[in-house]
């Protein structure tokens, strides 16, 4: 019975998961999706009609959030769906080092120097550009940093009102 009171149980995430589930039938354009086991939001959604074998199913066409590669799915509608949890979080931009790591500030004021700028595609090679030439001009920036499926990347950024 003294053997169970040293347990400890180290925990390092907070326990919420990285999908939910949600009937296919009810996902729509503009919404988010798992297709591949890669996040996508949805661009273009058809459902056919209930076939001879008695499912009606939806064509999801939808871009990687990160990578914007295109990717397809057919499901029933009927059936659940991954659905991930994307979540965005505001910081000040402090930084930039020479390796294009950037760091940043929390509303709160705590710090965090583990992203790096985005890359990778077009548009997240230009705003890389436009957040490093915003940077080295003396802007305050406020970037946005989007969450899922334990990936983060820098997805907008702004000049900080009031600020020069």
């Amino acid at each position: 019975m003294a053997d169970h009171e040293n347990e400890t149980f180290d925990n390092a995430d907070s326990g919420a998961s990285l999908t939910y589930p949600q009937q296919a039938g009810t996902i729509r354009k503009g919404h988010y999706i798992v297709i591949n086991g890669h996040p996508c939001k949805v661009a273009d959604v058809s459902t056919s009609k209930t076939g001879k074998h008695g499912h009606a199913k939806c064509h999801f066409v939808g871009i990687d959030i990160f990578t914007g590669k295109k990717y397809e799915s057919l499901e029933p509608s009927s059936h659940n769906c991954d659905v991930p949890n994307v979540f965005r979080t505001e910081y000040l931009l402090i930084d930039i080092n020479d390796e294009g790591f950037v760091s940043l500030m929390e509303e709160n004021g705590t710090t965090r120097d583990d992203l790096a700028l985005p890359s990778g595609t077009e548009e997240n090679d230009k705003l890389a550009k436009l957040v490093q030439s915003d940077f080295d001009e003396g802007k305050e920036l406020n970037v946005t940093i989007t969450k899922a499926m334990g990936t983060e990347m820098m997805s907008s950024s702004k000049v900080q009102l009031g600020a020069k």
